[in-house]
């Protein structure tokens, strides 16, 4: 049995010309997986926008949640990490699909190995905007204010501003210093923890760019990469961590 691990798939984004055929892709992908899954770790904008109201979800993602409700049905433990697009979850995913539900990055240990996992957004203390904008979708007296307009025109407003940020940073997420070089601000976060804390496997996504790199002590950093330009994503078998592509 293997623990598999996903990222930034962007359901419903604006940059895909055929949302459709990315939503049945990815489901196609959680069916060749389910026979030897023994937990799936969802890590963070699996959807480009959710936002859970007391009635009404965002409309579509229905192949895909009734695929992840297979999972729990079955007994696989399905993690779903909040990303920067789909904080707002209030327990819908939960009750209705029986996820485990973390808004903050969390260690785990499989057997003799500790994982550090989730999605990887906030790890750099030098974007301060970022974190402002970040402490603001937070805000639980903000989201309660978010929820009473009306959802047209709160999921318009989203997708909006879902496409002026791709715009604006690109299709990736990486930061870039003064000499306009990119760097991966998880990759420091991993080694700066290494310095008091020893971790096997750090496992993030966010940044868009599938890697694998080896760190001091013998740890091990994975990006699982996304959906948008990839299909990638990263299992443990028990012994190893692959980093793979769906083709």
């Amino acid at each position: 049995m293997s623990i598999y691990f996903v990222s930034d798939t962007h359901l419903g984004s604006p940059l895909f010309d055929n949302p459709r055929e990315k939503e049945e892709r990815f489901t196609a992908w959680l069916d060749s997986i389910k026979d030897d899954c023994e937990k799936l770790f969802l890590l963070g904008d699996i959807f480009d926008f959710w936002f859970e109201y007391k009635k009404v979800i965002p409309k579509g993602f229905t192949r895909v949640l009734g695929k992840l409700a297979e999972f729990t049905d079955k007994g696989i433990e399905v993690y779903f990490f909040t990303g920067n697009h789909d904080i707002w979850t209030f327990g819908y995913l939960e009750k209705e699909i029986g996820m485990i539900v973390y808004k903050e990055h969390k260690q785990f240990l499989f057997g003799d190995k500790r994982f550090y996992v989730g999605h990887g957004d906030g790890l750099n203390e030098n974007d301060k905007g970022f974190l402002f904008i970040r402490r603001i979708f937070h805000n639980r007296f903000l989201q309660k204010c978010f929820r009473l307009i009306h959802p047209d025109l709160a999921i318009a407003m989203a997708q909006k501003w879902s496409a002026h940020s791709r715009k604006h940073k690109g299709r990736r997420s990486m930061e870039v210093d003064k000499n306009g070089n990119e760097y991966d601000p998880i990759e420091i976060f991993a080694e700066n923890h290494l310095k008091s804390d020893h971790v096997d496997y750090f496992i993030f996504g966010h940044i868009h760019q599938p890697k694998q790199v080896e760190l001091s002590g013998g740890s091990l950093y994975t990006n699982v990469g996304d959906w948008i330009d990839n299909s990638t994503y990263a299992v443990f078998d028990g012994k190893t961590l692959q980093l793979k592509n769906y083709f």
